[in-house]
């Protein structure tokens, strides 16, 4: 990574000026050592231009870990506003359908109907009820299931299924 040439430095000074700094004689090196030559070692400092490839690749990282994180809570809220939108028209059905509720329990016949449960009829209503121990139902009864699909009918008069119904079978 370091570049080393052999070229001396521009800025060296020459060797009758090195005598001079270092106090060599024309004879000879004069006593004082000379220090180790630092010019071999490789030089693994920081340059300004690695500096700088350093510092933007710091903030390259941070711009890219922004985004992303932007960009996961932008899906966090779009799938947030997904089950928002799903929640109200799930309230919006059960709304609706308690509306329907609604108009139908504030309906004077219904009113009625659960009063009649109740006993609480007409002034001119009878209570009725059947006995729980009444046997069932013939197939062929009124309003049994049977008649209303297209059974074969017998020839049995209305009133007297009805007594049938209320009082048993006649023997």
């Amino acid at each position: 990574m370091s570049r080393r040439t052999d070229a001396p430095p521009l800025d060296e000074p020459s060797a009758s000026d090195r005598r001079a700094v270092v106090g060599d004689t024309p004879d000879g090196p004069a006593s004082v050592p000379a220090g180790p030559d630092l010019s071999a070692l490789p030089i693994a400092g920081l340059t300004r231009r690695r500096v700088g490839a350093i510092l933007a690749a710091l903030i390259a990282a941070w711009i890219i870990l922004m985004f992303a994180r932007q960009v996961s809570e932008a899906t966090a809220a779009s799938t947030r506003a997904d089950a928002l939108v799903a929640t109200n028209a799930d309230a919006r059905g059960q709304v609706s359908a308690l509306e329907r509720e609604r108009d139908l329990i504030v309906r004077q016949r219904f009113i009625e109907q659960q009063a009649r449960a109740y006993r609480l009829g007409g002034a001119r209503e009878i209570a009725f009820t059947l006995d729980p121990d009444a046997p069932a139902l013939a197939d062929d009864a009124p309003g049994s299931a049977s008649v209303s699909l297209g059974a074969r009918r017998t020839a049995v008069e209305p009133l007297e299924r009805w007594l049938t119904v209320l009082f048993g079978p006649s023997d």
